[in-house]
């Protein structure tokens, strides 16, 4: 159950990182209050989860989706750049997500 918990939390983690963008600054006040919202629920499960996970698989495993998860919207949202050499270290953090995973 930790693991989706963590899950969650980094898809939480996920959506905070976009709100950022919407929020342009905190002066628009309801992407402010989801963008918050979602900043407090992510913590918080990445701290639920951390009851049974290892600190160092834990955080790293929630920075992890968030790192991917934002890179993905990014592209999907915004046009961002699928250039190779970003798409390979997007698959050597995905690598590095797996063998943590795989090693606990």
């Amino acid at each position: 159950m930790s693991w989706i918990i963590l899950f969650v939390a980094g898809l939480f983690e996920v959506a905070w990182a976009v709100g950022l963008k919407y929020t342009e600054g905190f002066t628009r006040p309801l992407p402010t209050v989801l963008t918050v919202l979602a900043m407090a629920t992510s913590v918080g499960l990445l701290g639920l989860a951390m009851k049974n996970l290892p600190l160092g698989t834990a955080y790293a495993i929630w920075t992890g989706i968030g790192a991917l998860g934002t890179v993905a919207v990014g592209i999907w949202l915004f046009g961002e750049s699928m250039a190779p050499v970003r798409m390979l270290s997007v698959a050597l953090i995905l690598c590095g997500l797996v063998g943590l995973k795989l090693s606990h």
